[in-house]
């Protein structure tokens, strides 16, 4: 996949089959997008290219703090995969923003990126104040030179799939109906860095630390069933998200992992951590002893779940 991240000109040459959108999360009803887009480059040969804004470091835009499903990075790695061939990252600058949406569907989606077709959602939004909508779309498609295919939004219990939806479920600790909504394990993926080593040296557990980024969506602080992935490897884990209270109580915000059938020193490698199901939230205990017969019966309960889950496969 090609990457344009950050320009603010750019120019693809070849025909392509377009779709915008911020692609928080890859869930259902993007890949109901993505799949539009697959189909029309089987059929016509035009290259995929998804057109998105880059989005503040920390997850503050306009003073505001926001958290997303996934990160820049993160989305990056889920179009690769998807089999995108252009992720364009724009700029998000003042000319833009107070783009005529008539301007922005002829300077960039067919300037730019020389778009043939065009793959929207009843519900996208494009141009100053989000005026285009899919109905302009078809409008200028004619005069344009582009197909216009609008796609209806994929529902959950008559409720329209959405990223603020899967945020809300991950509010409630409900990481499998935020798989559900996905399609895939909502994941966090990090670089393993040096805890308090009180799990390894005090309770017994060694454990993988990372440190999510501050835009980065967290589940309810809890327990959570896992796996872990490392090295290309997949490792059943059970999950902590939140601050250690019993340990200190102000410790960073972090993801600790238990890992099943692995003991190695996995410090400054690159690991992802896939939330399965919850477990408890959590909680201040008395003394570690009382953490450590917690963390045994948490042990078991991810050990139970993950082996039914296999039974079931």
């Amino acid at each position: 996949m090609e990457y344009l991240k950050g320009l603010k000109k750019f120019h693809i040459a070849e025909p392509t089959v377009v779709t915008i959108g911020k692609f928080d999360g890859r869930h259902r009803g993007h890949q109901k997008l993505l799949g539009e887009m697959m189909r029309l480059k089987a059929e016509r040969g035009l290259k995929t290219a998804v057109f998105t804004f880059s989005r503040a470091p920390g997850g503050v835009v306009s003073g505001e703090r926001r958290t997303v499903i996934t990160t820049n990075e993160e989305r990056r790695r889920n179009l690769e995969e998807a089999g995108v061939d252009y992720l364009i990252e724009y700029p998000f600058t003042e000319r833009v923003a107070h783009m005529s949406p008539e301007d922005f569907v002829r300077k960039v989606l067919v300037g730019e990126m020389n778009a043939r077709a065009v793959v929207a959602g009843t519900d996208c939004g494009f141009g100053y104040k989000r005026a285009g909508d899919a109905a302009l779309l078809k409008r200028m498609a004619a005069e344009c030179g582009f197909e216009a295919v609008i796609i209806e939004k994929a529902q959950e219990g008559h409720r329209d799939i959405s990223s603020t939806y899967i945020r809300e479920e991950l509010d409630k600790g409900n990481v499998a109906k935020a798989w559900e909504l996905l399609g895939t394990p909502y994941s966090i993926h990090g670089t393993v860095v040096h805890g308090n080593h009180i799990g390894g040296t005090v309770l017994g557990f060694p454990t993988a630390n990372i440190l999510p980024p501050p835009e980065k969506h967290l589940p309810l602080f809890g327990v959570y069933v896992s796996q872990v992935k490392v090295d290309g490897q997949i490792y059943g884990g059970v999950t902590n998200v939140g601050r250690k209270p019993t340990v200190d109580g102000v410790s960073p915000v972090g993801v600790e992992t238990y890992l099943f059938g692995l003991n190695e020193d996995l410090y400054g490698k690159p690991i992802e951590v896939r939330f399965l199901d919850f477990i408890r939230p959590e909680r201040k205990f008395a003394s570690f002893e009382e953490l450590r017969e917690q963390i045994e019966r948490d042990k078991e309960t991810s050990l139970e779940w993950l082996e039914r889950r296999k039974k079931k496969a």
